[in-house]
């Protein structure tokens, strides 16, 4: 079973709104910078005096939506950030099967990762095992939320809303990626968080008979 997905870290990401409505002074954040709870990350002038924008939890800025000079108003989207402690925290990948079939899917199978950022030829596919299956179709709305981009989750839930499998990567210290590949090396690189993914879900043969038999 093949199906879309991207490479995350286990608790997902948020979007990040303003509370003010006014111009941005002063970007006091970096992308792919890691940040604690209640860091700045934005000042804006308000009609009330300038006003700081903090990360709601602590986390890595993957996205800045405002830029110095752009007006934002109150719950304009500013930023997206990863909910990550720590650097080397393991990623996943989050796979988003058709609603129907997540419940052919068992836990434990083997699953091929085509990364869109790593040429399949030459470095293959990334390996994994399924980790858990979503009990539920999941709305648009629970995708934004996990995802933190409205756009992604749009994409995801095109036909429909699908379920969620969860995949946890087999780790390598061969590699420089980390992760094992189906190549002897993988690529001479890491690979990143929110990177796009197809999944390739290895599931058990059946024979026909098996149909017939309780």
């Amino acid at each position: 079973m093949s199906a879309p997905g991207i490479l995350t870290h286990a608790e997902g990401s948020y979007l990040l709104q303003s509370p003010f409505a006014g111009q941005v002074t002063d970007v006091l954040a970096e992308e792919g910078r890691l940040l604690p709870p209640g860091a700045p990350l934005l000042k804006i002038s308000t009609d009330r005096g300038d006003r700081i924008v903090r990360a709601v939890a602590g986390g890595r800025v993957t996205t800045l939506v405002a830029k110095a000079g752009s007006v934002v108003t109150t719950g304009a989207d500013v930023a997206t950030v990863e909910r990550v402690t720590h650097p080397d925290d393991p990623l996943v990948a989050m796979l988003y099967v058709p609603g129907g079939s997540g419940g052919t899917i068992p836990v434990g199978a083997p699953v091929d990762l085509s990364v869109q950022t790593v040429p399949q030829q030459r470095f293959g596919v990334l390996r994994g095992r399924v980790k858990a299956v979503g009990r539920a179709p999941q709305t648009q709305a629970q995708l934004t939320g996990f995802l933190g981009d409205s756009k992604l989750a749009a994409q995801f839930s095109r036909q429909g809303s699908p379920v969620a499998v969860l995949v946890q990567l087999e780790r390598s210290p061969a590699t420089e990626s980390g992760y094992r590949w189906s190549s002897a090396d993988g690529p001479p690189y890491p690979v990143g968080s929110t990177t796009p993914v197809t999944g390739a879900v290895r599931l058990s043969a059946q024979r026909p008979v098996d149909w017939l038999l309780p």
